[in-house]
């Protein structure tokens, strides 16, 4: 082959990996960086799949449906790019049971787990110049999916000292006209809050002001265990036009089937002109969807689920969130401005001049994760440097474990441990 073939991948414009942090890739080092010849067990609680614990399993209905679907042999070649027909339905059902409206099957696009659906919205808004407003802290997963597509990427801050809500003066000062949409996470990941159907009625109101559009990301939906129920983003659909995303993954225990949802919440018909649909489908037609059947096995899946097995779930979620709550005020170098409402995780804010010999977050969590085989993910790895992010979808005897082996570290670092 003559030489200067690929030219192009080395004349200072090579190929490049963004720059973004990812929470597997931070976590993979973080694993790495555990004593192997230690005789404590790993216990991780940096991302959210609680499947790792026996107390989480879904539900015998959801298997039984699986199993069927794909011994029915009817389920074994393509589906439709956009999703089953019956899939898509069944959705629309499941969803419009918490909105005024009636959502129809050609609102949902069938995707490959909610982080798909994230890669779908931003790809179909994206154009020349554009930008899209994140929160701080958030899932990265947006912002790297954002840097592949060229969109500018403007961070809004969430308040901490108020439950997490949307900082709606600063997302009015970043938008302009080349905004496509603001994106929340509602019940929030990383931060275990849950928004008011109030502030969710601003929120829509803010985007009706500005012309842009709400990505509410629900992959948490109805994992609220605190005061507030969950209201899902769509119900003001009609004040400003809505991209719900969801999925199967965590209500019913299931992130490895890869069955997730793109759901267009627009009663006023604003992203339904034939030109906006048509691209929609044609992105599908370049990504595909999850197995064909698993997506078979959805309608019996929704349908044949009890509630008994919902309430148990959020009960242990409820259980769990209580002892970090409760842990981590016995360790003075950390807190939390609140308990966690819901998801599967809460920001807990380190104090770095009560330690010595720490830096910060990384440096505090990959000398835990060799000093005491905890995984916690720093704070930076999803916007805020010096704090940090704990997965409680565990074991209680697993929290316990992992929670007093981080105190005896934090004791360990202290300026003062007489005094700890």
């Amino acid at each position: 082959m003559e030489s200067g073939v690929y030219q192009n991948l080395d004349n200072g414009q090579g190929i490049e990996a963004p720059a973004n942090i990812t929470i597997k890739g931070t976590l993979s080092l973080l694993m790495a960086n555990t004593n192997g010849d230690d005789k404590k067990r790993v216990i991780s609680l940096g991302i959210g799949d609680p499947t790792a614990y026996s107390c989480f399993r879904t539900t015998v209905a959801a298997q039984d449906a699986v199993v069927d679907t794909l011994r029915s042999y009817k389920f074994n070649g393509y589906s439709p790019t956009v999703g089953l027909p019956q899939t898509r339905k069944a959705i629309a059902k499941y969803l419009s049971s918490d909105l005024p409206y009636e959502l129809s099957s050609d609102d949902v696009y069938v995707t490959a787990g909610c982080t798909q659906a994230i890669e779908m919205v931003l790809s179909i808004l994206a154009r020349p110049g554009a930008n899209v407003l994140l929160p701080r802290p958030g899932f990265p997963i947006y912002g790297l999916c954002a840097t592949f597509r060229n969109l500018e990427i403007r961070y809004y801050d969430l308040l901490p000292d108020n439950g997490w809500e949307v900082n709606l003066n600063a997302v009015e000062a970043l938008a302009d006209h080349k905004t496509i949409a603001v994106v929340i996470i509602n019940p929030g990941n990383p931060c275990g809050n849950v928004y008011t159907r109030q502030h969710l009625e601003k929120i829509a109101e803010t985007a009706k002001r500005l012309g842009i559009a709400v990505i509410a990301d629900e992959v948490y939906g109805h994992l609220a265990f605190g005061d507030k129920p969950f209201v899902p983003m769509g119900v003001f659909g009609s004040v400003a036009p809505v991209f719900t995303l969801g999925s199967l993954s965590k209500r019913w225990l299931v992130p490895g089937w890869r069955l997730g949802w793109l759901v267009t919440n627009d009663p006023n018909g604003v992203y339904k002109n034939p030109k906006f649909v048509e691209r929609i489908k044609k992105y599908c037609d370049i990504c595909g969807g999850p197995a064909t059947f698993i997506q078979a096995a959805v309608p019996l899946i929704i349908e044949q689920t009890k509630e008994a097995f919902f309430g148990k779930t959020i009960n242990m979620l409820k259980q769990s969130a209580e002892i970090c709550y409760k842990k981590i005020k016995e360790i003075p170098c950390i807190s939390c401005p609140s308990k966690a409402e819901g998801s599967m995780a809460l920001m807990v804010k380190l104090n770095l001049s009560l330690l010595k010999d720490i830096s910060d977050d990384m440096d505090f969590c990959f000398k835990l994760a060799k000093e005491e085989s905890v995984i916690i993910l720093p704070g930076l790895a999803v916007g805020l440097k010096n704090w940090l992010r704990i997965t409680f979808a565990a074991e209680p005897a697993a929290l316990e474990e992992a929670f007093g082996r981080l105190k005896s570290f934090c004791h360990r670092y202290s300026k003062q441990q007489n005094g700890y």
